[in-house]
């Protein structure tokens, strides 16, 4: 049984990854993330009971990311004539309308804190107010990575990578290096705001290639014609498509000619000429005349069907890198928070003149560095960046592992 679950506000590919690990670790289930479309795909065995797993899933993903919006996408198709689709819409723009609220909020931080940050180190000031300042810009900037800390630690997830940030920051404050603190909490805003526009450029290239999808099928029934959603449409049926309408399903012209612009889907620029026995798929664009076509796939196995589901669910088949991070990645934060404390103790207590205050700060100087962030975000946001720059080309390509198969080609013959 195939299930898809829509995770609206998933913003975060480590926690993406979580999600994946630990739904994965249910039994009789085989999850994939696709971070990109914010979707968790789920197949499962014959015998689960779909409403206990739904639960346990809904309770993985408001453990890790509490402030996703879940919801399951059934496997219908529904026209943008239909109400049901008009609140879709309305619901994607107002997510939209979310992200950039989100991302001006912000941008107002960074600023503020970077003045601030400024401030601080520009001018001379009190030992007292110096600490304020820049106490109050940690705050503006990093204060939802501590609460996003805590509220992770309060639901038993230690080790991610907002612990280590808060760890070392709170630490730098700690041993009187302020502005360290504040600059590690600004870089990593910026860094997280450039990754943001870095997935959302993405996925507006990949969406940009959803303008192939038809939105109505006209029918004809007797001497009338009715604009119905394409996935109504049987095989057998006879539908007629006007100038300048997309072809909504595969079938073959019975009647009339005309140019279509097939670039959608061949790429090629030249019109192809339609007559009487022609195929037409879906996703042509009629130029001039009338054609009537008789339907022989349904909407979910015609070519623009197809097309749709290798772009949306190119982030489900990643590849080999891909893989072996997200499984390093479970290892790697708790090695690296036992390796900073020991180089923060040990050393202070087997070299002789050592002193504790140097290897605190050392230690803390290797958590930020070692932040898992970069490593975790840049293998998979690679991938997203190559597919979807791709997209932005009109160059399908329908999934990580195939991207990174590309490294291996030495020729190419067109």
């Amino acid at each position: 049984m195939l299930k898809k679950l829509v995770l609206k506000g998933l913003d975060c590919a480590n926690c993406a990854s979580k999600i994946e690990q630990e739904v994965n670790e249910l039994p009789g289930v085989n999850a994939n993330m696709n971070f990109l479309n914010q979707t968790l795909t789920l197949e499962t065995k014959s015998d689960v009971n779909i409403l206990e797993l739904s639960a346990r899933i809904e309770g993985i993903v408001r453990k890790i990311e509490p402030n996703v919006k879940i919801t399951y996408e059934e496997n219908v198709y529904k026209a943008k004539t239909n109400e049901k689709s008009n609140d879709a819409d309305n619901d994607e723009v107002s997510d939209d309308n979310n992200d950039d609220e989100n991302r001006k909020k912000d941008i107002i931080k960074l600023v503020v804190g970077s003045v601030l940050f400024a401030v601080g180190l520009i001018f001379k000031l009190p030992n007292w107010f110096e600490f304020t300042i820049f106490l109050i810009s940690y705050i503006i900037v990093g204060g939802k990575v501590i609460l996003s800390a805590i509220q992770r630690i309060a639901r038993g997830d230690v080790f991610n990578e907002h612990f280590l940030m808060s760890v070392a920051t709170i630490g730098a404050f700690c041993i009187g290096e302020y502005p360290e603190g504040v600059a590690v909490m600004l870089f990593y805003l910026l860094g997280e705001m450039f990754e943001d526009m870095a997935v959302d450029h993405s996925r507006k290239s990949i969406s940009a290639l959803m303008d192939i999808r038809p939105d109505y099928a006209n029918l004809e029934i007797g001497d009338e014609l009715k604009k119905i959603s394409p996935d109504e449409v049987s095989i057998g049926d006879i539908i007629v498509v006007k100038p300048g309408e997309k072809v909504p399903l595969d079938g073959k012209v019975i009647d009339g000619a005309s140019m279509v612009d097939t670039a959608a889907l061949t790429g090629e620029s030249i019109p192809r000429r339609l007559k009487p026995g022609s195929d037409a798929l879906s996703g042509f664009i009629n130029k001039n005349g009338v054609l009537t076509i008789k339907v022989t796939k349904e909407f979910g196995e015609s070519t623009v069907s197809k097309v749709l589901d290798l772009v949306q669910n190119a982030g489900n088949k990643k590849a080999p890198t891909e893989k072996f991070i997200t499984k390093f990645a479970r290892y790697y934060t708790p090695v690296v928070v036992f390796g900073a404390l020991a180089l923060a103790v040990i050393p202070p207590l087997a070299i002789p003149g050592a002193t504790f205050s140097d290897w605190i700060y050392r230690g803390l100087v290797f958590l930020v560095v070692s932040c898992p962030c970069a490593l975790i975000l840049s293998v998979p946001l690679g991938f997203i960046g190559g597919i979807g720059g791709a997209s932005k080309r009109g160059i399908l390509v329908k999934g990580g592992n195939y991207l990174e198969a590309l490294d291996d080609v030495g020729t190419v013959v067109f």
